[in-house]
């Protein structure tokens, strides 16, 4: 089981039990300067520095007894923000028609990274256009995939 997985086990419940909803994790390994990057939202006006720091708290006392990450790392909770990252299928449906940065770890028609409008999201992947073609991407060949804001 991957590390994200682990910790989603351990922590989505307590979050989840505080009114927040689970939105991912992302453990950036550095040595000494590792950081684990924990984002929480919550519908009804976003997330506050005190959400956060509430968050934080319950978050380190159940890191604290799991253990999961042996070595020391920084614990960063924050909001998704505006150019939030997607993580799972759900998230990509929620904000599908929008338009996503995409980095794959395999060439989909001869490229890497897309910038486009999600045109499709179904169980297998997503489909993003970009310059009038269309990509299909496999969520198993998504390395990092954060939605673009839009300002009107």
């Amino acid at each position: 089981m991957r590390l994200e997985d682990k910790l989603e086990q351990a922590l989505k419940p307590t979050i989840e039990s505080m009114g927040f909803e689970y939105w991912g994790v992302e453990y950036i390994s550095a040595g000494r300067h590792s950081t684990l990057r924990l984002y929480v939202d919550k519908e009804d006006g976003g997330i506050t520095v005190d959400d956060c720091a509430q968050v934080s708290y319950q978050v380190s006392a159940i890191m604290d007894v799991e253990d999961p990450i042996s070595s020391a790392y920084n614990l960063e909770v924050s909001s998704p923000g505006m150019d939030r990252q997607l993580f799972k299928p759900e998230q990509f449906a929620r904000y599908q028609g929008q338009t996503v940065q995409v980095r794959s770890s395999v060439d989909v028609l001869g490229r890497k990274r897309f910038k486009g409008k999600m045109v499709k999201v179904d169980a297998e992947g997503i489909e993003v256009s970009v310059d009038n073609e269309i990509y299909p991407i496999p969520f198993d060949c998504i390395e990092k995939a954060n939605l673009v804001p839009e300002f009107k």
